[in-house]
């Protein structure tokens, strides 16, 4: 899988895709992360890539030309099944919708900044708005490396057992259910029996009933999903 990103802070993507599961998930050559800089295709010697807001608005705004031509250079090279824009108006991001992008070959993730991009990118290049959530940060870097964390962990071998992203809150429409580690207690604090009685059968009853309690009481939302 190959996924490109362009932004116009390539900083604030390169420690948090290069560690850990991403990390070692590109060490492996299941996956290809590009971080673009979209000043390489600014305007000026400045390289100047945006400009103030038609209207009156305050902020500055993403130009068209920069943003067109680095999706230009990476489109003649090779077909995109998504260019991807992160956006707070976008389709809410899900597991399903990292289930689903997992599976494919090639994406462009696009980072907006400043007051967002020319609308005009996202009538005509962008094929799919994601929103990480109903709020605004600075820009589309830390979304985007949200996005590409989600997909990249679903890569078969990218997780040691790769059954563990089954297991994960959201799969099946619920939460997960607790989890714990050795030792089985700890300042009079234990772990339930249930889980050290070696019967997976009823241990996998105990999980699924948790699940769905914990779903009813932290996220009742989700079971209206299912």
């Amino acid at each position: 899988m190959r996924i490109d990103i362009l932004t116009v802070v390539p900083e604030l993507l390169e420690s948090p895709l290069s560690h850990s599961i991403v990390g070692r998930a590109i060490k492996k050559g299941l996956v290809e992360i590009n971080i673009h800089d979209i000043r390489k295709y600014g305007l000026g010697p400045h390289k100047r890539v945006d400009d103030y807001c038609y209207g009156g608005d305050a902020g500055m705004v993403m130009m068209v030309e920069p943003v067109f031509r680095m999706i230009g250079e990476l489109a003649a090279e090779r077909h995109y099944d998504e260019i991807i824009y992160m956006s707070p108006d976008g389709e809410q991001f899900t597991q399903n919708t990292a289930n689903e992008l997992s599976l494919l070959e090639n994406i462009i993730i696009l980072c907006g900044h400043y007051k967002g991009i020319d609308h005009r990118i996202r009538e005509h290049l962008v094929t799919r708005e994601i929103s990480v959530g109903d709020y605004v940060v600075s820009g589309g870097e830390i979304p985007a490396a949200l996005v590409a964390d989600s997909i990249v962990r679903l890569i078969p071998g990218a997780l040691t057992d790769e059954t563990s992203a089954l297991s994960d809150s959201f799969q099946d429409g619920l939460v997960s259910p607790p989890v714990y580690t050795r030792p089985a207690e700890f300042n009079g604090w234990k772990v339930p029996d249930v889980l050290l009685s070696g019967n997976p059968k009823t241990i996998r009853a105990w999980q699924d009933e948790q699940a769905l309690a914990r779903t009813k009481a932290l996220r009742p939302g989700l079971l209206e999903k299912r």
